[in-house]
């Protein structure tokens, strides 16, 4: 177990960069899977961080929820997803927790609000803090890592202030804070695992789709790659090709083509109608 988990504070290993990782013990990969959103299907993959970039994940949709997946694993007792796109963790991470589950939730910032470091455990959220704010807590007992956040000479011996001790970096800082949570719930994660181990793959958000079939059918007609069937996601290039050649109303809707039709023109003294056309 000597892995650790203090070097995600880097982000990656180079080879693959991530935002959020939970660790869940008591429950199995695929039980962790679908507890995040997954059908209960069998996985797709296995793939490594690369390929799943390569499933081009629309991960931002204006006004409503991307799509979100996951890689998931099991190392040192605990069980692990790592997720990449829109997976909506950190409204529900409690939720992950019933049933006597532990569950550790990292979300990664590198600039503000902080990266986050939550546990839950059995339907509730216990503590938790972001990493260089750690005078602020939440929980239902956020106090409970105080002690291991004074020894590691983050904060003052009451758990109220910062120590300021000369020559300290925020990094130096974040990564002692975060091998709080590593020592107290012996959490460990191979920096392999991040990029280049093959890894089972589920789609937590966004799946089923609705027009699956028809995008999948038009993508095959007309020589495009086709889409996972076991995600039942739309990559978000085959997306946009799809509705380009198909829909012009939703070109305009979706902003891929500008509307032609009446348009107001204001100024203080009068409303002048035009057409854009001219």
């Amino acid at each position: 177990m000597s892995d650790g988990i203090q070097w995600l504070i880097g982000g990656g290993t180079g080879e693959g960069l991530m935002d959020e990782v939970v660790f869940a013990r008591g429950i199995d990969a695929h039980e962790l899977a679908v507890r995040l959103g997954a059908s209960g299907g069998p996985a797709a993959g296995p793939m490594t961080a690369a390929e799943i970039g390569d499933l081009d994940v629309e991960a931002y949709r204006s006004g409503e929820p991307g799509d979100g997946v996951v890689r998931v694993g099991e190392h040192a007792g605990w069980t692990f997803a790592i997720e990449y796109g829109d997976c909506g963790t950190v409204r529900r991470f409690e939720e992950l927790s019933r049933e006597g589950v532990e569950v550790v939730y990292y979300s990664r910032n590198p600039d503000h609000p902080p990266t986050l470091v939550l546990y839950a455990r059995d339907g509730r959220h216990i503590c938790g803090f972001g990493l260089g704010e750690e005078r602020i807590r939440w929980g239902e007992e956020p106090d409970l890592l105080v002690p291991e956040l004074v020894a590691a000479g983050i904060l003052t011996a009451d758990g109220t202030a910062y120590r300021m001790d000369g020559g300290d970096d925020y990094t130096d800082r974040a990564r002692r804070a975060l091998a709080v949570f590593e020592k107290r719930f012996r959490l460990s994660l191979p920096p392999a695992a991040l990029s280049q181990d093959r890894l089972p793959v589920y789609a937590v958000r966004g799946a089923p789709v609705g027009d699956f079939d028809a995008v999948r059918a038009w993508a095959e007609a007309n020589g495009h790659p086709l889409p996972d069937e076991r995600l039942g996601l739309i990559p978000a290039g085959l997306r946009r090709s799809y509705v380009l050649a198909t829909d012009p109303r939703r070109r305009v809707r979706l902003g891929y083509e500008r509307a032609v039709g009446p348009a107001v023109v204001k100024s203080r003294t009068s409303v002048v109608t035009r057409n854009t056309s001219e």
